[in-house]
């Protein structure tokens, strides 16, 4: 199953198990991007967000004009953060953004209880490092790109250059089947 693109300077299409890496400034304006991608050719989505609210994450889809009926959003900040919670059909909760095993197995769940296209944005693994470590995010990371390939899905996964030593973000690039560059300018570059 092929999945269209709305990203600038990348391929039109992508095959379902792509996951994409999304480079960008510390400060970048990722939301453009991230909602472009989620609103193309998709029947579900699922918004992982290890750096903003469920209710942050719903305004930014509602801002973009993203149909939210087909959203799923997990938030891992939340919990942790003492805010009120109600879990609902569309929004799932971790303890935190080092839960990393819940956020695999959620993702797991929502890829085995829907079908069709299915897209994932993960913002971000940058948060998952800062709260657990490189290795262990890398993992985590590895297990979610073998489920989207298992499911016939894509994804794309949110990285902060600025906080990154060199070595750190090529070895999250080599896991990617394409890296998307967003500079502070706002240009964009396409690896694929």
């Amino acid at each position: 199953m092929d999945y269209r693109l709305a990203i600038e300077n990348a391929p039109d299409t992508v095959p379902g198990g792509t996951g994409i890496l999304l480079v960008h400034p510390s400060t970048g304006e990722t939301d453009r991007i991230d909602t472009d991608f989620l609103s193309t050719d998709t029947d579900h989505m699922l918004v992982i967000s290890t750096r903003t609210t469920a209710r942050e994450v719903r305004q930014k889809l509602e801002h973009y004009e993203v149909d939210e009926e087909r959203a799923t959003i997990l938030d891992a900040l939340s919990v942790e953060r003492g805010y009120t919670r109600r879990q609902s059909e569309n929004v799932k909760y971790v303890s935190a953004p080092d839960d990393l095993e819940g956020i695999v197995d959620e993702t797991r769940v929502f890829l085995e209880s829907t079908e069709g296209k299915r897209r994932v944005s993960l913002d971000s693994v940058t948060e998952m490092i800062y709260y657990s470590d490189a290795e262990r995010a890398g993992e985590a990371v590895d297990a979610i790109l073998e489920l989207l390939d298992e499911h016939d899905a894509v994804g794309l996964f949110h990285l902060a250059k600025g906080v990154h030593d060199e070595a750190e973000l090529e070895d999250f690039r080599s896991r990617f089947d394409g890296v998307v560059d967003l500079s502070a300018d706002g240009s964009v570059t396409a690896d694929f």
